[in-house]
C-alpha cells in the first residue's frame, strides 16, 4: 500500500507499509512491524546521494519484508524544518530513524533527547549519544583511486572539483583526490568552486564550465546530479561521478566514479533492532566493508592506467594502503602528516586544511 501525506511546503512523506510479526523473543508486540524512518536531505531522483539511501532502504524492505515498515521524508532543508520532520516520524511511531545528511546533525540531537525510547542513526556527523549512532564511508578512498586515473591522463594538469559545502567529508575527499593525482603526477593542480548546495543541476553546471575555462580537462564532483557528467560529455572532456553509477549520463566522458552502497549498513543496523541488541557505533566503513564501491575504469582509460588502478584497489581492500600516509603537506606548505606516519581517525574526521596540490584559497 503507498499513502502519500500533505507535508509542510515542498516536502513530501511517503509510507510503504507492510504487515508481519516480530520475532518470538518480542511476541508481545507480535502485531507491529519494526517501523523505521529515513530523511533524505535531496530528491529520490535515478541518481545521486538521495537514491543510493533510498536503494538501502529497498534492501532493508527486501531482506526483512513483513518484519518492517518503512517511512521517508525527501527534501528536507537543513534548518529547523529537519528537527520538525524528525519529531514528527517519532511521534508517528518510528523506533528506528535514519538522518541521512550531515546539516541533520544538531535536530538529530536534540530530538533524541525528548524521546529516549527512539533509536536514531546519523550520516556523516560526529555526535554520538545513548540512543544515536553515526555512520560514514571512507568515500576518500574511492577519491584517491580516481585521482590517479586523472593524473595519468590530464593533458594540461589541470583538475577541477565541483564541491557542495566545505565541510570535512567533502574536504576529504578534495584532498584526497589531489593526493592519488599528484602520487602519480606531481605537477597537477586542483582548482574548487563551492557551490553551497548538495543538489542544483543548474549551479553545478556553471560551476564546471567556469573550471574548464580555467584549463580543467578532468573534472570530480561532490554533488548529487548528474550535469557535470553531462557537461564533459558534450565538450569531450572527462569526469568522474560521485555516489551512484553516472556511466550512462556520459557514456565515453565518465572515467570511473564513486559510489555508496548504503544496503549494507541499513540491514546490519535493522538486524541489530529486530535481535533487540542495537548499540549506539560510530560506524566508517569503506571498500573492505563493501560500502564503497569504485565504477570499473571505461574504454578511455588506458590499460596500464586501470591495470594500476586495480592493484591500488586491491591494496586498500588489504589494508596496505592508507591514502593520507605521510609525508603530507597541506597547502600553505606545513607538515601535516610526516613520513610514514598516517593521519588520525580524529583529524580524518574533522579535517579543515587542504592537502598541497589544490589551488586557491579555502573559503
Amino acid at each position: 500500500c503507498f499513502l502519500s501525506l500533505e507535508w509542510p511546503a515542498m516536502q513530501r512523506r511517503h509510507l510503504v507499509l507492510a504487515s508481519g510479526l516480530w520475532p518470538l523473543s518480542r511476541a508481545v508486540r507480535a502485531a507491529e512491524p519494526l517501523k523505521i524512518g529515513f530523511v533524505y536531505s535531496g530528491p529520490v531522483a535515478g541518481v545521486g546521494w538521495t537514491y543510493q539511501h533510498d536503494l538501502g532502504r529497498q534492501l532493508v524492505e527486501k531482506t526483512f519484508g513483513s518484519q518492517v515498515k518503512t517511512v521517508y521524508v525527501e527534501n528536507v532543508p537543513e534548518s529547523a524544518d529537519a528537527e520538525r520532520v524528525i519529531r514528527q516520524l517519532a511521534q508517528d511511531g518510528c523506533k528506528l530513524i535514519f538522518t541521512t545528511s550531515f546539516g541533520f546533525m544538531g535536530p538529530t540531537q536534540r530530538v533524541a533527547s525528548e524521546f529516549p525510547g527512539v533509536v536514531f542513526e546519523h550520516c556523516s556527523g560526529y555526535q554520538t549519544a545513548k540512543n544515536v549512532g553515526i555512520y560514514q564511508t571512507r568515500f576518500y578512498e574511492g577519491a584517491y583511486l580516481l585521482g590517479l586515473i586523472a593524473g595519468r591522463m590530464t593533458r594540461s594538469n589541470t583538475l577541477g572539483y565541483v564541491g557542495s559545502f566545505p565541510i570535512p567529508e567533502v574536504i576529504r575527499n578534495l584532498s584526497a583526490w589531489t593526493l592519488g593525482a599528484r602520487s602519480v603526477n606531481p605537477k597537477a593542480g586542483v582548482k574548487v568552486t563551492w557551490i553551497n548546495s548538495w543538489y542544483d543541476p543548474q549551479r553545478e553546471r556553471e560551476a564546471a564550465a567556469a573550471l574548464m575555462d580555467q584549463g580543467a580537462d578532468m573534472l570530480y564532483q561532490n554533488t548529487d546530479s548528474p550535469a557535470v557528467v553531462q557537461l564533459a560529455q558534450s565538450k569531450g572532456l572527462h569526469a568522474f561521478g560521485q555516489d551512484s553509477d553516472m556511466s550512462r549520463f556520459g557514456p565515453q566522458a565518465h572515467l570511473s566514479g564513486n559510489v555508496a552502497n548504503w544496503g549494507v549498513f541499513y540491514v546490519y543496523k535493522v538486524r541489530q533492532m529486530l535481535e533487540g541488541r542495537w548499540h549506539s557505533e560510530d560506524i566508517k566503513w569503506g571498500m573492505k566493508e563493501g560500502m564503497v564501491q569504485v565504477v570499473p575504469p571505461n574504454s578511455e582509460v588506458p590499460k596500464d592506467v586501470a591495470t594500476l588502478f586495480e592493484a591500488r584497489k586491491a591494496d586498500i581492500v588489504a589494508g596496505r594502503l592508507q591514502p593520507f600516509t605521510g609525508p603530507i603537506k597541506d597547502v600553505a606548505g606545513t607538515l601535516r602528516v610526516p613520513a610514514g606516519k598516517t593521519l588520525s581517525e580524529s583529524e580524518l574526521w574533522t579535517m579543515k586544511w587542504y592537502a598541497e596540490g589544490v589551488l586557491g584559497k579555502q573559503p
